[in-house]
């Protein structure tokens, strides 16, 4: 690890990029099981978000480790540091002004509050919970059905645990809700807590 660090700062703050989109860079952190719907709520997020004239980008789980995470495993190790680097991109995000919406299992309560404390107080905690049985039904990726044949290893909610949210911003429970009311508490929040502030 390097000592010979020394950031440099632009003249143009966060808050003067805030500014000029009308709008307050955030981090909405979807965590729950596979296949409780957090991608498909993240999605519709952003397209409501878009649609209302506010500047997104979804950090997606799969995308991120065919790319940047390429190199990391599912131990829990690489789990931890998979989920920094998100955290920190993340952070890149909000300094630009951008809302941005990672859809990630993230299993583990520490490294969720890792990312917390990254965020500065601008973190929304988004539990997408369903029954496990409700996601294995659901299954979109056939992963359930090779974690229970014992071709995956480690898989969270078979063989690895899932620390759901304590105390999270939002709770929605795809099992209960559909995908359009999960957007509007959702979207709800954003606007009762002010950070949106385009004039509709």
């Amino acid at each position: 690890m390097s000592t010979h660090i020394h950031p440099h700062e632009g003249k143009i703050k966060r808050s003067d990029r805030e500014r000029l989109m009308e709008q307050r860079g955030v981090t909405l952190w979807f965590t729950g099981l596979s296949g409780a719907g957090k991608s498909t709520l993240a999605v519709a997020t952003e397209e409501a978000l878009y649609e209302q004239g506010y500047l997104t980008y979804i950090l997606d789980g799969d995308n991120i480790r065919s790319g940047i995470n390429s190199n990391l495993g599912f131990s829990p190790e690489d789990r931890t540091e998979n989920i920094r680097r998100i955290a920190e991109i993340a952070r890149l995000f909000r300094d630009t002004g951008i809302i941005n919406l990672t859809a990630f299992i993230s299993p583990y309560r520490e490294d969720r509050q890792l990312a917390r404390r990254l965020a500065d107080g601008d973190f929304i905690e988004v539990h997408v919970d369903a029954p496990l049985d409700i996601c294995e039904e659901r299954d979109p990726k056939g992963l359930y059905k090779k974690a229970r044949s014992g071709e995956i290893k480690d898989f969270t909610g078979i063989d690895a645990p899932y620390e759901a949210p304590e105390k999270p911003e939002i709770y929605v429970n795809t099992d209960e809700q559909s995908i359009a009311e999960c957007v509007e508490h959702v979207m709800a929040y954003l606007k009762h807590h002010a950070f949106l502030n385009k004039s509709q």
